[in-house]
């Protein structure tokens, strides 16, 4: 967990502070000095249009960062809604959005169905966050779902419910905070598949469009020169497996930390 969060407070430092650390103008084409090999001018080279590759990467972070957030907000709040609501009254709402709504979606590929809403609505940051967040809601929904089902039968939530307590006062006051723990776990960990996807998509242009610096754009940009400048490659690559590594490892620190039956298994 300590090496996971080393890398994302890497990550996210050089994603807040991109406008103050970053060297060069991510944007900037300086021609005479295009494919640099790595120096103590250019920390990780230059690209084939003389840009500053480090610059890149660290306004790399700050998009992908913006991008990571903004998705799994919006998954979290439809799956919270969409999950909590099926969960907590059950029966025929439970099962229709259950049966025609989540498991929909989750039949198809998450990573498809953004290629096919991104191709659909266009590049562009707002886009692609709504194409990313429709295909992870649903698995947010039906963790939520589950959850609450296990919850809502308790004694405290029978109690609130006979003194009169609304629907949705249960569900925030009581029903919310003691289902937050595994939802957290799976946001931290759907983090890491965002910033995975988002890179995947600008590989294939269908995110945010040039110049603005993508991990996956940059990429995309240096398949031409793999072999003669692979440090184009290696440092975007890298970029985005240690920001994933450091999601994931956060994951799986939270879930043995906050998880009573893992914490008395490995003895914390």
């Amino acid at each position: 967990m300590v090496v996971g969060m080393v890398l994302l407070a890497a990550f996210v430092v050089a994603g807040l502070a991109a406008p103050w650390i970053a060297p060069y103008n991510p944007a900037s084409i300086d021609l005479e000095h295009r494919l640099e090999s790595p120096s103590l001018h250019h920390w990780a080279g230059t690209d084939e249009l003389g840009r500053d590759t480090f610059s890149r990467l660290i306004w790399g972070a700050r998009l992908s960062l913006a991008v990571s957030v903004s998705v799994v907000t919006v998954s979290l709040l439809l799956g919270l809604t969409i999950g909590g609501f099926a969960g907590y009254n059950a029966g025929w709402i439970d099962t229709a959005l259950t049966t025609f709504a989540m498991n929909t979606f989750l039949a198809l590929p998450g990573i498809l169905l953004a290629i096919a809403f991104a191709a659909f609505l266009g590049s562009g940051f707002t886009n692609l966050v709504l194409a990313l967040a429709i295909g992870g809601w649903a698995g947010y929904a039906r963790l939520v779902r589950a959850q609450v089902m296990a919850v809502r039968s308790l004694d405290y939530v029978d109690a609130a419910r006979a003194l009169g307590a609304g629907g949705l006062r249960i569900f925030l006051r009581h029903i919310l905070p003691n289902i937050v723990q595994p939802v957290l776990v799976q946001a931290s960990i759907g983090m890491a598949g965002v910033i995975l996807a988002e890179a995947t998509l600008s590989f294939l242009g269908l995110g945010i469009p040039a110049p603005a610096p993508s991990w996956g754009g940059m990429l995309n940009d240096a398949r031409l020169h793999l072999f003669d400048s692979p440090h184009l490659v290696l440092f975007p690559a890298a970029a985005v497996a240690c920001s994933v590594l450091g999601f994931n490892l956060l994951g799986d620190g939270l879930r043995d930390r906050l998880d009573p039956r893992t914490r008395l298994t490995i003895g914390i």
